[in-house]
Formats: C-alpha cells, structure tokens, sequence
C-alpha cells in the first residue's frame, strides 16, 4: 500500500486561495515572467485554471506589465450594423488569420438599435459612446469593453449628449465632437471625458460644426473634417491644439485630398480614397501635397471601408467585414495593383460603422 506523506506539498493547496503560489514551486514574480509570455489567443484558457490565474489575466498588474516588456498583442474591434439595423461588435486577432472575425457577446441591450453612436478605444477597454434611436433623443450613456475580462460594463456619463459627432483619444482622455446634441445650445461644443477620473466638461467653440465627416489623431493634434459645403463650396476642417485648447481652420492643400476614412502610420496620414474604386492616398507635409500610394484590388475590397492600422501595416475592412491588410513595410505593386493580404469574411453584408486597435 502506497503511503501518504506527513505534508501535503504547498502546491496541493487549494489554488483559489489568495496565499496559493500562482505555479507550484515558483515565485510569483517568476511565475508571471512565464505567464505573460502565453500568446493572448490563449488567456481565455488560462483563466480557466484558477481563480488566482483568472484574477491576474484581468488585472492591471498583468496589462502593465505586457505592456512594459512589449509583449501585448494588438487585435482589431469591429462596430458593425446589419440590415435589420441591430449593431454588434466583432473581434479579430490579424496574427491568427484562419479563425477570422468572431463575434463579441454580451453587447448592452440599450445600444443594439442605436445610431449615430461613437467608439474609441482608452488602456484596455473599448468604448461606446452616446447614440439615439426612434424611440430616445442622443444621449450621454457610455458604456465599455474590458478586453481581458470579456465583459461590458456602464461607465460614467458624457458631459453632453450627443450623436452622430467624432471622437478620438488624446492624452488619456476622449474628446467627444459636434454631432447633434439634445440642446441647441450645445451644437458648437466639445467634451473632454476621462474613464479614469469619470469626470467631463463641456467646452464652446463658435468654429465647431455639427457635421463631422471623419476625425484623426496626427502630431499630438484633433482634425476634424465635414462635408462639402454647398454655401461656400469648401470642404470645413478643423484642427485642435492642446497646448491651448483652441480650434484653427486647416489649410486647403491638405483638406483637398481627405475624402476619405484617415489614419495614420509613422506620424505619416493615409486616406482611402473610394471616389472610384479605392486607393490609398499619402500626405507629404514638405510638399504640402497628396500622392498615391496604390489602388486596392476590387476583387478584395466592398466599400464603403474603414480603416485601422497595426504597426507598419493598414488593414482596410468593408461590408460584411472583408478584410484586406497593406504592409507598408513590404508596399508593392503587380499590375497597378497593391500587394496585399487577405482575411476570411462573415457570411453577411453587415456595414462597418468603426474600427479600432487594441493592445493587451
């Protein structure tokens, strides 16, 4: 007959206890540096161990600490819209190619007939924010996505509600844009909200317009661009500087070429041009001019398409979630072609209303 130890090992203790080593016989601080090395695809799997490996996957210690030794991974997050009008919100990990889009469950009954709703991304957490439908006026809900836990939470309200504006992610703080509000008084206005504080404020600007086209962070500054105004024949844009707090018109050679969803790689801004086709476009400040980087394979892309970069590498992703990545690092042409890749589609043609990168 085998027989039983005096002691039971430390390992054999019950591992949701909060004193269990997170791996028997190793430091914690060992045990993370191994730990944080498992490829994020996997952490819904370590979370599945214990209640002591599920708490660290979803702490902060853990992003930090990804984040320190540049170990995150960055996927992509999709705000979609399909014909019955119903909003989702998809993932994909572009490092996984075969498994493709996946949906996100859980999303808060509040926004799935929402429109003219915001999304933008802060840490580990993506965001939803304000909205209106047939039956609400805008409104200020914000309500987030914490990518480690997979859960959805309500956060503090916006200072103003509003819909259908542009928001962007400055400094740690969102700056909610324009759009419609439910007070006239509140058209020309901004908001600054922080997540981390739950605090905002409402601010006025007489520059401000309602009708916000497309926004983009460039050089540590808000554009903002809206449509083409039949009084005067121009395209409105303008630019926001922190340091100040102040909006300024941007100048027209660079107005000329945005039409288009904007983003931005190496401090360089990229537009999709989908007037014919699509084709990626680049400013050149020097110059103060916009050349063409190369058109995109028709057979690849559904506009109308929205855009994300990851790194050196553009994805630009269409109805039904096509998906098509450009690595600028490697940018060639066949034919007058783009060199790029592609991704498995959804079987729907669900219009793509957002898209955001998120490093865990």
């Amino acid at each position: 007959m085998m027989e039983h130890p005096e002691h039971e090992p430390e390992c054999s203790t019950d591992m949701t206890q909060n004193n269990a080593p997170l791996i028997c016989g190793l430091p914690d601080d060992i045990a993370l540096f191994c730990l944080a090395r498992v490829p994020r695809r996997y952490h819904m799997t370590l979370k599945c161990v214990s209640k002591r490996w599920r708490e660290l996957v979803c702490s902060e210690e853990w992003y930090y600490y990804r984040q320190k030794h540049n170990l995150e991974e960055t996927w992509i997050y999709a705000l979609c819209r399909d014909k019955s009008d119903q909003i989702h919100c998809y993932v994909m990990d572009p490092n996984s190619s075969r498994e493709g889009w996946k949906l996100i469950q859980g999303l808060p009954p509040r926004c799935s007939k929402r429109k003219g709703m915001a999304s933008e991304v802060l840490g580990k957490k993506f965001y939803l924010l304000g909205g209106c439908s047939w039956s609400e006026d805008a409104t200020h809900d914000v309500y987030c996505y914490d990518a480690s836990k997979n859960t959805w939470d309500e956060a503090a309200s916006m200072s103003t509600a509003r819909c259908y504006f542009a928001c962007e992610a400055l400094n740690g703080k969102f700056y909610a844009i324009g759009g419609v509000t439910s007070s006239s008084s509140d058209q020309c206005s901004w908001d600054t909200y922080d997540p981390s504080t739950t605090s905002g404020m409402t601010h006025m600007d007489p520059n401000i317009f309602s009708d916000i086209q497309e926004s983009v962070v460039l050089h540590g500054k808000i554009y903002i661009r809206g449509a083409v105004s039949t009084i005067f024949q121009h395209i409105p844009a303008l630019v926001y500087e922190p340091t100040s707090s102040t909006w300024q018109h941007v100048d027209e050679d660079l107005v000329s070429g945005w039409h288009g969803p904007a983003v931005v790689v190496d401090d360089t801004l990229y537009v999709l041009d989908q007037s014919s086709g699509t084709r990626l476009m680049m400013w050149l400040p020097k110059s103060r001019d916009w050349v063409s980087v190369g058109r995109l394979s028709p057979l690849l892309t559904r506009p109308p398409c929205r855009l994300v970069a990851i790194g050196k590498s553009i994805f630009v992703i269409g109805k039904g979630l096509s998906t098509v990545m450009l690595d600028l690092a490697k940018a060639g042409n066949v034919g007058g072609v783009m060199v790029s890749s592609s991704f498995p589609k959804l079987d729907s043609d669900d219009d793509v209303i957002s898209c955001k990168a998120l490093s865990v």
